[in-house]
């Protein structure tokens, strides 16, 4: 059963939500899937990720926590701006709150 969905597609970060459940299965399901991503390499980290797509609020802090290790810095998409927000960051090219195409 997929509760989650993650996959990276074209450098971009594409989640959402699978089959019905509540948060502590969703968290579960996007922490395992994270897991299987790093270990099979296909999230290998970098200067930045931009993710795009519907998010819990407790899955966020998974992605976060997961990825803030591997990345330089996370941008969120938000539909309202078109554009992404950088939420997370450790590299100096980006400040938190930047816009990015």
């Amino acid at each position: 059963m997929t509760t989650y969905k993650i996959e990276l597609k074209d450098g971009i970060l594409r989640i959402g939500f699978g089959e019905p459940a509540q948060n502590d299965q969703i968290v579960r399901d996007a922490a395992a899937r994270l897991e299987e991503m790093t270990t099979s390499g296909e999230l290998a980290g970098g200067q930045l990720l931009k993710i795009n797509g519907p998010i819990s609020i407790p899955v966020a802090f998974v992605l976060a926590h997961k990825l803030a290790h591997i990345y330089g810095a996370v941008a969120f998409y938000d539909p309202k701006l078109a554009k992404y927000v950088v939420s997370i960051t450790h590299n100096p090219a980006y400040k938190l709150g930047d816009l990015i195409d």
